[in-house]
């Protein structure tokens, strides 16, 4: 092998999610993954800190997308921001939907990894709420935004991944955002 191999971290990728289907993501080792790959265990590890890291690597890159989307959105401060930012990160964030799905069924299968993905989604519902505060929404306001926000993400994301039609992800957001518009229409007509 060469000092140089191109497309080292997607190569290293595929390879994992590859094999986390065939033999299931406790039974892979980072050495199986690397030699799928054609590179080396230390090829893996200036990519990836550990296996996980293959399914996880890039969130804090979503969290930026949506602060700064929500800190530079025209729009005032609350749902609306919150919903724009996630359409916006639906259109220059997320992968593929194959590979949505692929990565969505090796954490659906481990309880661990659902633990972790709910922790990042916990992080990006802090860092929304606290760039709502920042613009001036009050608590609880800033709380209920950010929070509905990422719940109305993951009934989207639930349905991308499972959608047999490959609808697209931001019609699925917005689909979720209109839906929970509606539920809470009623409680500002005192209902």
């Amino acid at each position: 092998m060469g000092r140089w191999e191109p497309n080292a971290q997607s190569r290293l990728r595929q390879a994992a999610m590859d094999l986390y289907a065939e033999y299931g993501f406790d039974q892979t080792t980072v050495a199986e993954i690397a030699e799928r790959a054609g590179l080396t265990e230390r090829t893996f590890f200036r990519h990836f800190t550990d296996k996980r890291e293959v399914l996880f690597a890039g969130s804090e890159r979503l969290q930026e997308m949506l602060v700064e989307s929500v800190a530079g959105s025209s729009r005032p401060a609350g749902l609306d921001a919150v919903a724009d930012a996630f359409e916006r990160a639906a259109e220059h964030y997320f992968p593929p939907v194959e590979y949505s799905r692929q990565r969505q069924t090796v954490i659906d299968a481990n309880p661990a990894l659902q633990e972790r993905e709910i922790a990042k989604l916990h992080r990006v519902a802090a860092a929304l709420t606290e760039v709502l505060r920042a613009r001036g929404l009050d608590d609880p306001a800033a709380a209920l935004a950010a929070e509905a926000g990422v719940a109305a993400f993951k009934v989207a994301f639930a349905r991308w991944v499972s959608d047999p039609a490959g609808g697209a992800l931001a019609d699925h957001l917005r689909e979720s955002f209109i839906g929970l518009r509606a539920l809470l229409a009623p409680a500002r007509l005192g209902s």
